[in-house]
């Protein structure tokens, strides 16, 4: 995960011009049900949110494209859910983590449109919420509205961990 998180902030950070598209590419996928399980991409997002100081790239794009792309996967793993239901369990790899999907499923019966905004931030809900709730015919539009505002919230709140960790360090290194 730290070699996959380095090798993308060391591309971006010589080829700036890709920040937008490949934060929005990390974003989707790890937002998409089965990809997000199999590489989990926030850390190099936070590396690239460290290079929105260091290196000076433009905050709002790289947001942007970062909640676009959260959104989408989102989107498309509710879509998933909703058209393939209860085949889902048995589709690889998530027939490899038969637990996510319960925990899914009763944190969104629990929460209802609020768990869109709560499993966004935690890594095994982030995968299987969007999921459950297509599963489980949760609204179309109250989904919708609460997958893009968390989204956004979400890509915020990463980028600028990483661009506050970028900032501290440089304060502790001009410091020592």
């Amino acid at each position: 995960m730290e070699d996959f998180a380095h090798s993308v902030a060391t591309f971006v950070r010589e080829h700036q011009h890709w920040a937008a598209p490949v934060v929005l590419v990390l974003a989707f996928g790890e937002s998409l049900a089965f990809v997000s399980l199999l590489i989990p991409a926030w850390g190099a997002l936070i590396a690239i949110g460290a290079l929105i100081a260091a290196a000076d790239l433009s905050f709002w794009p790289v947001w942007l494209a970062g909640g676009i792309g959260a959104a989408l996967g989102d989107w498309l793993s509710y879509w998933f859910g909703y058209k393939y239901k209860e085949h889902v369990a048995q589709i690889w790899p998530l027939s490899k983590y038969p637990e996510i999907l319960p925990r899914g499923e009763a944190f969104v019966r629990d929460w209802g449109v609020p768990s869109i905004f709560i499993g966004r931030f935690f890594g095994p809900l982030r995968a299987s919420v969007p999921l459950a709730a297509g599963i489980f015919e949760m609204a179309y539009w109250p989904f919708q509205i609460a997958n893009f505002v968390s989204a956004l919230l979400w890509s915020a709140v990463l980028l600028l961990f990483g661009d506050v960790i970028a900032i501290v360090i440089e304060w502790i290194w001009r410091a020592s």
